[in-house]
């Protein structure tokens, strides 16, 4: 029985130790998401201030989005799909490639994943990627991932004009469940921007062909920072959950354990008593010697 005590108490040892992981991981998860919640703001300025630019831009020289652009249905889809790079986040990442396996398009999409755990599910799964990256794992990271993106958007954009480039990732705060948005990047839409007539018109020192790309490529810089710091936040906020229902389970393991440990040593002491009351009883079977 003591053998057993030993055990439980070990187990018990052992599951306080994992609910101090499990607190410290959830209290490192909700400052890593704060911290990006917090960003998102700034990020969201300079996406204003880009857009505002490419707004006077239009409305000082009228020009408008090329009307020989090929229709959508005839562009190739490119999915970047924005994925973890750490795990305990639940079923984040099998949502987010569930829309991808399920992308309404009747071309063959080329597939980006971003995140070394997404890479590694698409590789359980059989999904096959074209090009992959590990996912920032810190708000200060962001901006390098979003320029390697970038480049690898334009080039394979360069390389085949005719497709559209979309950007999959989750949203924070959506509780346990993982709420996916899709958005496209290119081709650009620049009647997304306002175009009222300017007091003064700005002044040009680049062509409008070659300065308008600029900025277009600037805004969708900014839009993957965006959706890459949103990815994030939804990353840790998903881990929180995970580790809140690990912390669940774990505690009830903990009280499992505590009431076997109270059984074990309650038959412990039931086991003594009647042993002490068996030896103290008169013609209990010991036999006591009358001198040599």
């Amino acid at each position: 029985m003591t053998s057993r005590l030993s055990e439980i108490e070990g187990r018990m040892a052992t599951a306080h130790q994992l609910d101090a992981v499990i607190g410290a991981m959830r209290g490192i998860a909700a400052a890593r998401e704060r911290e990006a919640q917090a960003r998102l703001a700034g990020i969201r300025s300079v996406a204003a201030t880009v857009g505002e630019a490419i707004g006077m831009v239009l409305a000082a020289t009228a020009h408008r989005d090329a009307s020989d652009a090929p229709p959508e249905r005839d562009l190739t889809p490119v999915l970047i799909v924005l994925c973890t790079e750490q795990g305990f986040v639940g079923g984040f990442n099998e949502r987010l490639l569930e829309r991808v396996e399920n992308w309404p398009s009747g071309r063959a999409a080329a597939r980006f994943v971003v995140g070394t755990r997404g890479a590694a599910l698409a590789d359980e799964r059989g999904l096959a990627y074209d090009w992959s990256l590990p996912m920032a794992s810190h708000a200060d990271d962001v901006m390098r991932v979003a320029g390697r993106i970038s480049d690898a958007v334009f080039a394979r954009f360069e390389a085949h004009p005719a497709s559209a480039i979309w950007l999959v990732h989750a949203l924070p705060g959506q509780g346990a469940q993982v709420a996916v948005v899709t958005r496209r990047l290119v081709p650009f839409d620049f009647d997304r921007f306002k175009t009222a007539p300017c007091v003064r018109a700005p002044l040009l020192t680049l062509p409008i062909d070659r300065m308008l790309t600029g900025l277009a490529e600037r805004y969708v810089y900014v839009e993957l920072c965006e959706g890459l710091m949103l990815s994030f936040a939804a990353e840790n906020a998903a881990r929180m959950t995970a580790m809140l229902a690990a912390s669940d389970h774990v505690g009830e393991t903990l009280k499992a354990l505590t009431r076997d440990a109270r059984i074990v040593r309650q038959d412990e002491i039931t086991t003594e008593i009647v042993e002490l009351a068996v030896a103290a009883t008169p013609g209990s079977g010991c036999v006591i010697a009358k001198g040599t």
